[in-house]
């Protein structure tokens, strides 16, 4: 059905308390949409953006170990319903780097440790799309990946 080197990834963060107790899930499928790996993380002190990029950057973490020598004819599909990691990728990112990871106003954009953790795993991959899906609409892998954040901070007595 799908090609052999495509893979999927969707990602979720979620916080009770902004900042405050925050963690992410994430579901990785193969081209054929078989699931071949859920994860789920915990920070107890952390921002909802700080968990949809970690939600992102631990699925491809995840993928590079999945893949190994074939990393560099992977193209991944990254879903997530955070449009700050979505525009962040696509938009601000680059041009971010040519101002040597500053924003226009010459200010250091927040969470930049995770910004630079992502575009370097990014770069690993053939190529990587981030797509945007809206969140708590019915969206099934995207509904699972808050499931399992949520469930992360029940766990946690969160």
């Amino acid at each position: 059905m799908g090609k052999p080197h495509t893979f999927l990834v969707f990602s979720d963060g979620a916080c009770r308390g902004n900042p405050g107790p925050g963690a992410w899930g994430t579901v990785i499928q193969d081209s054929n949409e078989k699931v071949i790996a859920t994860l789920s993380g915990i920070e107890f002190q952390t921002t909802n953006n700080q968990m949809e990029l970690l939600g992102a950057i631990n699925g491809l973490k995840e993928l590079s170990k999945i893949l190994e020598k074939n990393i560099k004819k992977a193209e991944i599909y990254i879903f997530s319903d955070s449009k700050y990691l979505v525009e962040g990728m696509s938009k601000w990112l680059p041009s971010w780097k040519k101002r040597n990871w500053k924003k226009a106003d010459n200010k250091t954009p927040e969470n930049l440790e995770l910004w630079q953790s992502l575009d370097q795993l990014n770069s690993i991959f053939k190529t990587v799309h981030f797509n945007w899906v809206k969140g708590h609409a019915g969206h099934p892998q995207n509904e699972y990946c808050d499931k399992l954040a949520n469930e992360a901070l029940d766990d946690a007595g969160c």
